[in-house]
């Protein structure tokens, strides 16, 4: 379908903006105007919980519940291609999530690259993860788990899965991969498609690849389709944009996961951008989005 009034809007916008990318400034001036995109966050609403934790004594993490009963975790990583971002540019989805969900989420503030490449980011991700699982009470959790993320905090929650996985737990329940960054092969067709005039572009992309993996040797803890097998993860929900230079590699990976005997979901979200759902100020589909994953962790972790 054509791209939504929304979306068409958002990219005029761009165009006329005319502003450099990602890649054309220093990482410092890049997250500063990534920080400041607060409008297109979208309202951040109350709720219950919300408290700042220092995870294992060095992971910066906020915790989100909208109830006051101990309920299922939700590890959360934000995107930004691992060098933007931070807790307060999800601050508003990260509420959106745990008030639909009634889980409690937990937002984890991992390192940046270029400052510190690959494994830095899935280290503390992992750890983090860990550390919630080992400590239910602290957290308020009845000890049921899942790990989500947007973009390259997609990538970061495929990546801790498996290595839960493949390095005795913990025991994972639901993985939840929006719009992922999965694998660097930017010859796919919608990065041929959507190279640029549509938000993220592929020149981007492949800036943010080098910025967090360099000249380092790929592994599936960075590249999740090289598992030798995907068999034995947690059940998926992967989300994809139309109009995104990603979503091929997101449908391909959940179909992946589905001929390995993963339970998998896919869901398309027709004529939407890249970051649609994170960008919920601008997108009402993004708001309709938050809610639907909501219901989905609902269904799959309060039964």
């Amino acid at each position: 379908m054509p791209l939504t009034e929304q979306a068409q809007a958002f990219v005029n916008a761009i165009k006329v903006a005319n502003a450099p990318g990602w890649h054309e400034m220093p990482p410092a001036e890049s997250r500063e105007v990534f920080a400041s995109f607060g409008d297109v966050f979208g309202e951040a609403p109350e709720v219950q919980r919300v408290k700042d934790h220092l995870i294992d004594n060095r992971i910066p993490a906020r915790v989100y519940a909208d109830t006051q009963k101990p309920a299922p975790a939700v590890m959360y990583f934000h995107g930004g291609g691992w060098v933007l971002g931070n807790l307060d540019t999800h601050d508003s989805l990260c509420r959106r999530l745990a008030k639909q969900s009634g889980c409690v989420l937990v937002a984890v503030d991992y390192r940046l690259a270029p400052e510190h490449p690959f494994p830095a980011a899935f280290d503390d991700c992992v750890r983090a993860t860990r550390f919630v699982a080992d400590h239910p009470k602290m957290f308020g959790s009845t000890g049921k788990m899942a790990v989500m993320g947007d973009s390259a905090g997609g990538n970061l929650a495929a990546t801790v899965a498996l290595h839960a996985r493949d390095h005795d737990g913990p025991s994972i329940d639901l993985q939840v991969l929006i719009y992922p960054v999965i694998e660097p092969d930017f010859s796919s067709s919608t990065y041929e498609n959507y190279a640029e005039g549509f938000g993220l572009t592929r020149v981007s992309m492949q800036w943010f690849w080098q910025q967090y993996l360099g000249s380092q040797p790929a592994s599936p803890f960075v590249i999740p389709s090289t598992a030798e097998t995907l068999a034995g993860l947690p059940a998926s929900h992967v989300i994809t944009a139309e109009y995104d230079v990603l979503r091929d590699e997101g449908e391909s990976f959940a179909e992946k996961l589905k001929l390995a005997g993963v339970p998998t979901t896919i869901r398309r979200y027709d004529g939407n951008l890249h970051g649609f759902i994170h960008f919920a100020g601008a997108f009402d589909d993004g708001m309709q989005a938050a809610k639907d994953i909501g219901e989905m962790l609902q269904s799959h972790l309060l039964k």
